[in-house]
C-alpha cells in the first residue's frame, strides 16, 4: 500500500457530479481520495506520490487518461498501481486502445455504483495479491515452473534447466508479483540496475528466449504474457 493501513486513491475525473459520487463511495470502502480534473496535474502528482489505486477518466482537459496512463507506466512511483479507465466511449477499439496504455480494467458510462466497486474490488484484490510474497521468499511455483531462488535453480515441469542470471532474476521478479504489469524501463532498473549499456529491447529478448525454455508454445504463452505498449507480467492465474 501507498503507506500505512490508510489505502489512497487518485480520482481524476473532470465532471464535478460524478467524481463527488465516486469519492463518496471509494470513501465507505475505505480510501483516501485525492482528486483531479485535469491530466497533466494530475500526471505530476502521480509522479511524486504513490497511491494503491487509480480511477482515470478517458476525455480530460490538458492531456487525455490514455496519456496520462502511458506516462504513469513508463516509471516513477505508480509503475505498477492498478488503473481502472473510465469512459464514455464503448467502442471496441476505445477498450483495446485503453488496456494497451496499460490500464488495469475499464467501464463505460454510464455505470452502477455496484459495478464500479466490484471492479475495483478486483484489481486492487489481484494487485494485493500480487504484492503478497515477502520481500524473503526464496521458492516460488508458478504454472509448470518452480524456481528456488537461494540455490538459483529452475526447473520446468519437473526438469531442470539452465537459466542465465538475468533471466533468472527477471523470471522470478515477475512470478513474486504475478498479475502485475512491469514496464520494460522498470524491468530494466530492477534486473539490470548495474548495466548501463542495455535497452528495452534487451527485455524483449530474454523475455523471447525465457518463453523458449518455460513455455510449452512459446508463440502463445500462457505463463509469461505480454502487456501491449506497457511491459510483460506473469500471469495470475485468471488469465
Amino acid at each position: 500500500m501507498a503507506s500505512g493501513s490508510v489505502r489512497r486513491a487518485l480520482l481524476v475525473e473532470d465532471e464535478q457530479a460524478l467524481r463527488e459520487l465516486m469519492r463518496f463511495h471509494l470513501g465507505l470502502a475505505g480510501f483516501q481520495v485525492i482528486e483531479e480534473s485535469d491530466g497533466r496535474r494530475a500526471l505530476e502528482r502521480l509522479r511524486d506520490t504513490a497511491f494503491d489505486l487509480v480511477l482515470l477518466d478517458v476525455m480530460l482537459p490538458g492531456l487525455d487518461g490514455i496519456g496520462v496512463c502511458r506516462a504513469l507506466r513508463s516509471g516513477g512511483a505508480n509503475t505498477a498501481t492498478p488503473v481502472v479507465m473510465v469512459t464514455a466511449l464503448d467502442g471496441e477499439s476505445d477498450t483495446v486502445l485503453g488496456l494497451e496504455s496499460g490500464a488495469d480494467d475499464y467501464i463505460t458510462k454510464p455505470f452502477g455504483v455496484r459495478e464500479l466497486m466490484a471492479r475495483v474490488a478486483a484489481v486492487t484484490r489481484r494487485h494485493d495479491r500480487g504484492h503478497a510474497a515477502p520481500a524473503d521468499v526464496s521458492r516460488l511455483h508458478v504454472g509448470d515452473v518452480a524456481l528456488d531462488r537461494e540455490r538459483r535453480q529452475a526447473t520446468v515441469r519437473g526438469a531442470a534447466i539452465e537459466l542465465t542470471k538475468q533471466e533468472f532474476d527477471l523470471l522470478f521478479l515477475l512470478a513474486s508479483r504475478r498479475g502485475i504489469v512491469f514496464s520494460r524501463a522498470s524491468l530494466l532498473q530492477q534486473v539490470w540496475s548495474d548495466d548501463t549499456f542495455v535497452t528495452e529491447r534487451t527485455v524483449d529478448a530474454v523475455i523471447s528466449r525465457l518463453r523458449r525454455k518455460v513455455e510449452r508454445d512459446p508463440h502463445d504463452p500462457s505463463l509469461l504474457l505480454t502487456a501491449w505498449g506497457v511491459g510483460y507480467k506473469c500471469a495470475d492465474g485468471s488469465d
